[in-house]
């Protein structure tokens, strides 16, 4: 985010910092479902279930080693545009961040089926992957593979940054969204599969789903390489 230069003032920095510490916890509010982002002061807060989704490109630092930088952009944004288009076409996806080539995103998992929704995006992720990867190979790109983590779990929402100033961004905190980072590094390593998912979400799955994992007993989790059926036909037809 761009930044606006303001002269630092240590009096107003310190009142900034009391009124922080001095908030009510009472304004720390009780959701079942993911709020507008301008309900967010810089005092309260939303406790609120969501599932959590990460995707992160496996080995990206000897990519560095195999192209230059107009090649490498060319395939950052390839993989990020559409991992992205494919997330934001869930209804029940309310925040994509994306820090380097790690993207995340936010599920509202108020029912069961929008963990499953969740779920089915991740299939479609590790399907794109094929399709971006043939068309990388046309262009004399290396191809990539990713890791991707699913967890599901309770979160505080909170908005921090510099009070005053359109610096400023939504923060969630607690277990569910570094599950999903920890099970998302793990991802495709070793023997992994390359989309590893906690409990909480799997025991919220069809049966149908279920039966397309199993179960990590090295990472206490659940694994699979689950593909887009109507993707893979796709790419049959288009990539050969």
């Amino acid at each position: 985010m761009e930044t606006n230069h303001i002269n630092y003032d240590i009096e107003k920095s310190a009142k900034r910092i009391d009124d922080i510490l001095n908030a009510s916890n009472t304004e720390f509010e009780e959701l079942k479902e993911i709020p507008s982002r301008d309900k967010l002061t810089f005092t309260n807060g939303f406790y609120i279930k969501v599932g959590a989704l990460f995707v992160d490109i496996r080995d990206s630092s000897d990519l560095t080693d195999e192209h230059k930088r107009p090649t490498l952009a060319k395939l950052y944004r390839s993989y990020i545009s559409e991992v992205v288009a494919i997330i934001n076409s869930y209804e029940d996806c309310k925040e994509i961040n994306i820090v380097g080539d790690c993207v995340s995103a936010i599920f509202n998992a108020r029912y069961q089926s929008q963990l499953q929704a969740m779920f089915s995006c991740s299939a479609k992720i590790n399907s794109l992957i094929e399709i971006l990867n043939y068309k990388l190979k046309k262009k004399n790109i290396q191809t990539i593979s990713i890791g991707i983590g699913l967890a599901y779990g309770r979160t505080l929402m909170v908005k921090a940054g510099y009070a005053g100033s359109s610096i400023n961004d939504v923060v969630w905190m607690g277990d569910v969204v570094n599950e999903a980072s920890n099970l998302c590094n793990k991802a495709n390593k070793g023997y992994n599969k390359c989309i590893l998912i906690d409990g909480e979400v799997q025991c919220n799955l069809t049966e149908h789903q279920k039966s397309l994992l199993k179960y990590n007993y090295a990472e206490q989790c659940y694994e699979g390489d689950i593909i887009d059926c109507t993707m893979e036909e796709w790419y049959k037809e288009n990539c050969n």
